[in-house]
C-alpha cells in the first residue's frame, strides 16, 4: 500500500489550499480514508475522516472551513482547507488503517502566515 500526499505550500492566512492524496495497493473504495496534521513536538491528530459511503467526520476546529472528498475512481482523498489559520500550520498526512495500525504516506507541509 503506498499513499503520496500533495498540495501543501505556503499561504497567507484566510487563504485555501486543497491537498490530495492518491492511494495504490488498495481496494480504495472500501475503506476508510483520514487526514492527520502533526506540529514539531506535539502528536499527530485527525483533522478529518471519510468512509467508503462518504459520510465524514472533522476535528471541531476545522469544522465548517476544511472539506474532505473522495473520488474512487482516482483512487484519490482530497482536503479543501479554506479560511486557513496560522494555528492549522502543520504537516499533513493521509492515512488508511488507523493512527496505531494504518499506512501513512509522506506528509506535505502547509504553512500559514498571519
Amino acid at each position: 500500500v503506498q499513499l503520496q500526499a500533495s498540495g501543501g505550500g505556503l499561504v497567507q492566512a484566510g487563504g485555501s489550499l486543497r491537498l490530495s492524496c492518491a492511494a495504490s495497493g488498495i481496494i480504495f473504495s472500501a475503506v476508510t480514508m483520514q487526514w492527520y496534521r502533526q506540529v514539531p513536538g506535539n502528536e499527530r491528530e485527525l483533522v478529518a475522516r471519510i468512509e467508503p459511503n462518504g459520510e465524514n467526520v472533522y476535528q471541531d476546529s476545522v469544522k465548517g472551513r476544511f472539506s474532505i472528498s473522495r473520488d474512487n475512481a482516482k483512487n484519490s482523498v482530497y482536503l479543501q482547507m479554506d479560511k486557513l489559520k496560522p494555528e492549522d500550520t502543520a504537516t499533513y498526512y493521509c492515512n488508511t488503517g488507523g493512527a496505531k495500525f494504518g499506512v501513512w504516506g509522506l506528509g506535505t507541509q502547509v504553512t500559514v502566515s498571519s
